[in-house]
């Protein structure tokens, strides 16, 4: 199904006139005729009963009708934004996100970019999970991710920041008025663990639970390990990479070696001085120090 066709149907549909809707079209009859079979062979029903009495619609071609007017005003408005982009800019950079604690500097880094490269659009794209498989697609020009040791093929690793372990309680809770929360600390406190926690702190929340034996019990994700936390069920240990920066928990510095390593990906083939320069922003950003840097 092409668009002339698209346009053939519509505007049959619209007069249920063969040789009306061909003159508005610009076409012969018998081309009009020609395009609405060919159509209809392709979908496998028929659009329009053709009588002595003239042309009307089939149950089929009604619905049809009104799925493909919205089809054709989606793609008059992709054409527009397409157009409106072309206008405007003259590069994109496609930032894949999986979370958007990840990267709380990036919005800083787009004003930057932005008063630097007037016709150049940063997009941030968020895809839970799938970030790293959509930047191998080609869907994504520069992915954020926790650097477990692959090496994607032609791809260029970027490192960012390591992110350390922190205790995540309410403001009112003890130990989140420490400047620093060792092992020790926990003793007697209820510990939340999770199967999707990142290695290195899977091996910090093992050798708490084993070394102390506290109370432990598993939580299917971060936003839910938060929810139990403001509910006074437990405590959680955290990379400060899920820190979104709000006031609604304190993370307090937990006492150990591990950290994880975030990292930012681009393709090998993707020289863009753009690319590199909004890199060098974000790393800078994150900078040990840094307000940035602080978070994680």
């Amino acid at each position: 199904m092409n668009t002339k066709q698209i346009d053939c149907v519509l505007e049959l549909a619209r007069t249920l006139n063969f040789k009306e809707a061909a003159a508005h079209l610009f076409m012969s009859q018998s081309s009009m005729s020609y395009q609405i079979q060919a159509l209809e062979k392709e979908v496998g029903f028929q659009i329009f009963d053709r009588t002595g009495h003239g042309t009307s619609m089939t149950g089929a071609g009604l619905q049809f009708v009104s799925s493909l007017t919205t089809i054709k005003g989606d793609l008059r408005r992709a054409v527009e934004m397409g157009q409106n982009f072309n206008a405007r800019f003259r590069e994109s950079i496609r930032v894949g996100l999986t979370w958007r604690s990840s990267l709380l500097a990036l919005p800083q880094a787009m004003r930057r970019m932005q008063g630097l490269h007037p016709d150049l659009d940063i997009t941030p794209v968020f895809n839970q999970g799938e970030s790293l498989e959509d930047f191998l697609a080609g869907e994504q020009d520069l992915v954020f991710l926790r650097d477990d040791g692959n090496r994607p093929a032609h791809a260029t690793i970027h490192p960012l920041y390591q992110s350390r372990i922190y205790l995540v309680t309410t403001h009112d809770h003890p130990l989140a008025q420490r400047p620093l929360v060792h092992m020790e600390d926990l003793a007697g406190e209820t510990l939340m663990v999770g199967g999707t926690s990142p290695g290195p702190l899977r091996a910090v929340q093992h050798r708490v639970v084993t070394t102390l034996g506290i109370d432990h019990f598993n939580s299917n994700d971060h936003e839910t390990t938060l929810i139990n936390v403001a509910a006074g069920k437990g405590v959680c240990l955290s990379p400060g990479l899920y820190n979104d920066g709000s006031d609604a928990f304190a993370w307090t510095p937990f006492d150990c070696e591990e950290t994880i390593s975030c990292v930012l990906l681009t393709h090998d083939f993707d020289e863009r001085p753009e690319v590199a320069e909004l890199i060098a922003l974000l790393q800078d950003a994150y900078r040990p120090g840094t307000a940035f840097g602080k978070l994680v």
